[in-house]
């Protein structure tokens, strides 16, 4: 018999960590990566890990409280992460089930299914019932906003450590200026390269249609989120006038918002955040739903719990990679030939550098 496994505490730890190359989008410019660090500890001494990307430095107080007010709700309880979810939806649905409270639950439902990984053994996909594969993946740390030579001269370097695919940031004030970048980037690296071009949400959708069409022959395999990210109908207006697929979903709070953008047809492609579709719980509902409507399914940062979520995703498509947490773990996710390999080790793949955490501890 299967001995019971509870739940000790979920303990976080904000930290705000160095980035290898700083960011520049048409919204806004990331230098440092803040993170919490959640860490679920058990009566059987199995420890589960994951980390949050607050995004700015302003939310990692109000998260990491957050996470520590769920952790109070859940302690003695046993260590069943769709019980978990739904104890805690319960809890917080008059508050409602988005924001910072919809992060804190992703987090602790990450970490839940690591320990649970963990006391058994086994690398998470293969709890989750598939195994760890290689899984193709796209360099997307960097290739912001910059001139057209710096962005050569960026993606050499973001492909030239073990990739064949990089995303370009685009947005800029003239669209010729976009129009300029991606094709000198696509001159630089050849055919054969795979790009993809994110506006994050800065245009308008008739703006969104001329800028599209002007790249719809430049090989792009997908325009990610060119307007807001909840203007399903005016996303559908934009795929159904392009000839390159739309891209979003990155801000999908849960699997009833990709539900929502399906019905809309607003889409070619999605790509759900862990931390935002509700952990691994929310993102197997999410999966179920891509794969019932015959639509690709990419992953959106947290490139360790996100290269085993896609070894069980029916429409597996691309794993997005930054490497934003590597100041502060002990492993990191390997690259090879431009696929991501997910390791055979118990767990997600994450795993702490005390003494970095240490370093880069805030308050």
């Amino acid at each position: 018999m299967t001995e019971t496994i509870r739940i000790k505490r979920f303990h976080a730890r904000p930290v705000i960590v160095p980035m290898s190359l700083p960011l520049q989008t048409s919204t806004g410019a990331v230098a440092r990566a803040p993170l919490v660090l959640i860490d679920c500890e058990t009566d059987q001494g199995a420890r589960g890990h994951a980390y949050l990307f607050s995004i700015t430095p302003s939310a990692l107080k109000p998260l990491t409280a957050m996470v520590t007010e769920m952790s109070d709700l859940l302690a003695g309880d046993e260590l069943l992460p769709v019980e978990i979810e739904r104890k805690l939806t319960q809890r917080f649905t008059l508050l409602g089930l988005a924001g910072l409270q919809r992060l804190a639950q992703s987090g602790i439902d990450m970490a839940a299914w690591d320990a649970l990984a963990r006391s058994k053994g086994l690398p998470l996909a293969r709890l989750l019932g598939g195994a760890p594969k290689p899984v193709k993946a796209y360099n997307s740390k960097g290739l912001g906003i910059m001139p057209a030579g710096a962005a050569v001269e960026e993606a050499h370097k973001l492909l030239a450590e073990g990739f064949q695919a990089a995303k370009i940031r685009v947005g800029r004030p003239d669209a010729r200026e976009d129009l300029a970048v991606v094709r000198a980037v696509r001159k630089a690296v050849g055919d054969e390269v795979t790009l993809m071009c994110d506006y994050n949400q800065a245009l308008t959708v008739t703006e969104a249609i001329r800028r599209g069409e002007m790249l719809d022959d430049e090989g792009l395999s997908w325009i990610e989120e060119p307007i807001r990210h909840d203007d399903y109908a005016g996303c559908a207006r934009i795929a159904d006038a392009l000839h390159t697929p739309v891209q979003i979903g990155e801000n999908f709070d849960s699997a009833f918002s990709m539900q929502t953008a399906f019905s809309a047809e607003a889409c070619d492609y999605v790509m759900p955040d862990v931390q935002r579709i509700g952990g691994v719980t929310g993102w197997l509902r999410a999966a179920s739903l891509a794969h019932a409507a015959g639509i690709e399914m990419s992953t959106h940062l947290f490139s360790e719990v996100s290269a085993h979520l896609l070894c069980v995703t029916p429409t597996a498509h691309w794993l997005e990679y930054v490497d934003w947490a590597d100041a502060v773990l002990s492993t990191r996710l390997k690259i090879k030939d431009g696929f991501a390999l997910p390791s055979e080790e118990p767990g997600n793949g994450i795993a702490w550098d005390e003494a970095a955490v240490a370093k880069y501890l805030v308050g």
